[in-house]
């Protein structure tokens, strides 16, 4: 004969319809009465207790359920309990746990799952998806469960805690990868021709000071170096404002260190500097400079400013200066930031940049397995924010934009004498 029930409820049911069963709805202690009363009734070979109000408990607790022959053949659907099956017997014991097993995983998977992460009318929000209060949540909701089943229960179900991965670039311009292969072009060209190709941009300002950097370093146990409390710039040391050049073709790079503000002006003295102390050194036959670059910042392809100074820089080098921008919300490809800037934040992990002189030769000092090298130099120049430039100024440019994208990709090239402007 088959169970006559299916899960917990029918079971509480079928016992109370046969009078095996007394529901308690007074509140009870479970320490002081609960067990006095089952002892008592137990030892009677009396019913199943149903206690509905347990003091610090807002489940209700079923207890001598199988107490008497007569309730183990109620569960078993038999008349004698003679030649019931072991392995039913085993099925029928775990009712209750079956029937919490098979709902627990859905209702831990509707707590954790994205859809719920910050809804106020759900039971439990992102800021406390601890082992312990999803515990707790799931205790109220009649599944009675510990934090480290909850933990298993979760690896079972394909969770894991992961913090928040950056990926979602934002909306993405249609030639994004036509710009890409654009780029590349150019690039592999000037290498062909062994002209310089750079790549451009402003690393973070950082603070000067006593001051927390990020990461770690070797101390003697137990005596970490002490710093500020608090990142409240210091007035008197300031910030400063790394602006690197990297010869893509040398795997060598130059910072210049700011010290006032980044600006247009300020990005290409940078980039006469790498000239200077590098770069005619290595192309002593240069006749043309290509630049890879943001679209936004000092370098900006909107900012009057780059050009006009660009303008200067291919005056006084008598270089063609070719400039390339990645397109919008794609400034991680731009090779500087992880062929140079992430190494220098790597070499100075942990260590307060105390004064200017310890970034510059914080970053002189930056090497990898692969042979880059890099100079670093302070700027002591002070750099005007706002610069105005007219229309007429702008007519003055000897400049020509390519047929993709000209917005983009253009070139600079030195104009003669009489026709710069003053």
């Amino acid at each position: 004969m088959a169970s006559p029930v299916s899960d917990l409820r029918e079971w509480i049911a079928l016992l109370e319809r046969e009078g095996e069963l007394v529901r308690i709805g007074a509140e009870v202690d479970p320490d002081l009465e609960i067990t006095e009363i089952v002892d008592r009734v137990v030892k009677a070979g009396g019913p199943a207790l149903l206690f509905e109000s347990v003091k610090g408990s807002r489940l209700p607790l079923l207890i001598n359920q199988f107490g008497t022959e007569k309730r183990m053949c109620l569960a078993f659907g038999v008349e004698q309990l003679d030649g019931v099956e072991r392995d039913r017997a085993e099925r029928f014991v775990d009712l209750d746990a079956l029937d919490v097993a098979d709902r627990l995983p859905g209702a831990l998977e509707r707590l954790v799952e994205p859809a719920t992460l910050g809804d106020p009318m759900r039971p439990l929000i992102w800021v406390s998806k601890s082992m312990e209060k999803l515990a707790a949540a799931l205790t109220e909701m009649g599944h009675p469960i510990s934090a480290d089943t909850v933990r298993k229960e979760l690896v079972k179900l394909g969770f894991s805690r992961m913090s928040n991965r950056k990926a979602d670039e934002g909306s993405k311009h249609p030639d994004r990868n036509a710009q890409f292969e654009h780029i590349n072009a150019k690039v592999i060209a000037a290498q062909a021709k062994q002209q310089p190709v750079i790549s451009v941009d402003t690393k973070k300002k950082e603070l000067i000071g006593n001051f927390k950097n990020g990461g770690t370093d070797y101390c003697p146990k137990g005596n970490p170096r002490r710093v500020n409390v608090h990142d409240f710039e210091d007035k008197t040391l300031g910030k400063v404002v790394p602006y690197g050049v990297y010869d893509v073709t040398a795997n060598a790079g130059f910072v210049s260190v700011g010290i006032t503000s980044d600006t247009a002006e300020f990005a290409v003295q940078s980039i006469r500097c790498w000239l200077e102390r590098m770069g005619r050194q290595r192309y002593p036959n240069a006749r043309d400079l290509t630049i890879t670059a943001d679209c936004g910042g000092s370098n900006g392809a909107r900012v009057r400013l780059w050009k006009i100074e660009l303008q200067k820089l291919a005056d006084e080098t008598r270089l063609a200066i070719h400039v390339c921008h990645y397109p919008p919300g794609t400034s991680k490809w731009n090779k500087i930031e992880h062929r140079l800037f992430c190494h220098i934040t790597q070499n100075w992990r942990g260590r307060p940049l105390t004064d200017r002189l310890a970034v510059v030769e914080l970053i002189g000092a930056t090497t990898t397995k692969t042979g880059l090298k890099v100079e670093s130099a302070l700027d002591t120049r002070s750099y005007q924010k706002g610069i105005k430039v007219s229309k007429a100024e702008m007519k003055c440019l000897d400049i020509t934009g390519d047929q993709f994208h000209p917005e983009w990709n253009y070139t600079i090239r030195p104009r003669a004498v009489a026709n710069r402007s003053g």
